[in-house]
C-alpha cells in the first residue's frame, strides 16, 4: 500500500492511469517540478503502486478532494464516464485561481467547466508516445485561462513531445489523427513485420526493421521538412521494388483505408462528447 499524503502540491492529479504517470515522470524529467511537487488521487491499489514506482517520491491522497486542495495546476486523467463522479468529488475543494488540464478524450471545456465548477480549463489530447518523451499534445483553452498560465501548461506538457494549440472545434479531429494514430501505425508495424517474416526474415529481425525503419523515416520527414511524396518518390525507381509494392498497396486501398480510419476515430471522439 503506498502512503497518502494531506500537505498540498502545486500539481494535482486525479487519476494515476498510464498516461498521468508518462506526465508526471516527465515533468520531472525535464527539471520542471519536483516529485514532491505533484500529489496524487486515485483509488486503484495498483495506479497508485505504478505510479509510486515510476516517479519516486510522489505523492498520494486519499481523496480527490484532498489531491486538489491548493494546487495551482489540477489534471482530470480519468476516463470518460468516470469524469462526472471525479469531478463531484474535487469540485467544492478546487482553488479559485486553479487551472483544470483535462486529457479526457471527447468532452469539450463548456462540459468540463460545468461539472468541474471552474471557467479556467484547458483541454489536451496527448497520445502514448508521450510515455517515452516523443509524443504530441494538442491543447485548448476557455477564454478565462490567463496567457501566463496557458503557457505555463504548455510547458509542463512539452516535458513529454511536441506541443501544439489549436481551436476547439479541431480536438476531435487531432483525437482521430495523433490520439488514435499510434493504434494505426502500431498495426503498419506489425503488418510490415509480418510480410518480413513471410519473405523468410526471422520474427526478432523482421520486427526490429520494421520498428527501425518507421522511427527512421518520421525523423527524417521532420528534420529535413520535406513532403512525404518526396520521401516515397525518391525511393521508387523505375520498376524498382519500391513501385511494385506501393502499387500493391494503392491496389488494396491502403491509402484510402488510412483515411477512413482517422475519419471514423474522429466521429467516435465526437459521440463521446455528446455522451
Amino acid at each position: 500500500m503506498t502512503p497518502t499524503v494531506a500537505e498540498a502540491a502545486p500539481i494535482a492529479m486525479v487519476g494515476g492511469g498510464q498516461m498521468a504517470l508518462a506526465l508526471a515522470a516527465g515533468f520531472c524529467r525535464a527539471g520542471l517540478v519536483s516529485a514532491g511537487d505533484i500529489i496524487v488521487f486515485d483509488p486503484s491499489d495498483a495506479a497508485r503502486e505504478r505510479l509510486a514506482a515510476g516517479v519516486q517520491g510522489v505523492r498520494f491522497a486519499a481523496t480527490a478532494a484532498e489531491a486538489v486542495r491548493g494546487a495551482a495546476c489540477v489534471f482530470l486523467a480519468v476516463k470518460p464516464q468516470h469524469v462526472a463522479a471525479a469531478c463531484d468529488g474535487f469540485r467544492a475543494d478546487l482553488p479559485r485561481e486553479a487551472v483544470l488540464v483535462s486529457i479526457v478524450a471527447g468532452l469539450p471545456i463548456a462540459t468540463l467547466s460545468d461539472l468541474a465548477g471552474t471557467p479556467r480549463v484547458v483541454r489536451v489530447m496527448p497520445n502514448t508516445p508521450c510515455l517515452v518523451g516523443r509524443g504530441v499534445s494538442v491543447v485548448c483553452r476557455s477564454p478565462d485561462v490567463p496567457d501566463d498560465v496557458a503557457e505555463r501548461t504548455r510547458n509542463l506538457l512539452s516535458a513529454v513531445g511536441h506541443v501544439h494549440e489549436v481551436d476547439e472545434s479541431l480536438i476531435d479531429a487531432v483525437t482521430g489523427l495523433s490520439g488514435s494514430g499510434p493504434g494505426f501505425v502500431a498495426l503498419l508495424v506489425e503488418a510490415l513485420s509480418d510480410g518480413g517474416v513471410k519473405a523468410g526474415l526471422p520474427r526478432p529481425l523482421a520486427l526490429a526493421l520494421a520498428v527501425e525503419t518507421l522511427a527512421g523515416t518520421a525523423a527524417l520527414l521532420e528534420q529535413t521538412g520535406e513532403h512525404p511524396a518526396q520521401i516515397k518518390d525518391r525511393v521508387s525507381s523505375p520498376g524498382g521494388t519500391t513501385i511494385a509494392g506501393l502499387a500493391v498497396l494503392e491496389q488494396r486501398g491502403v491509402r484510402s483505408a488510412l483515411i477512413d480510419a482517422v475519419v471514423a476515430a474522429t466521429a467516435r471522439a465526437k459521440e463521446l462528447g455528446r455522451t
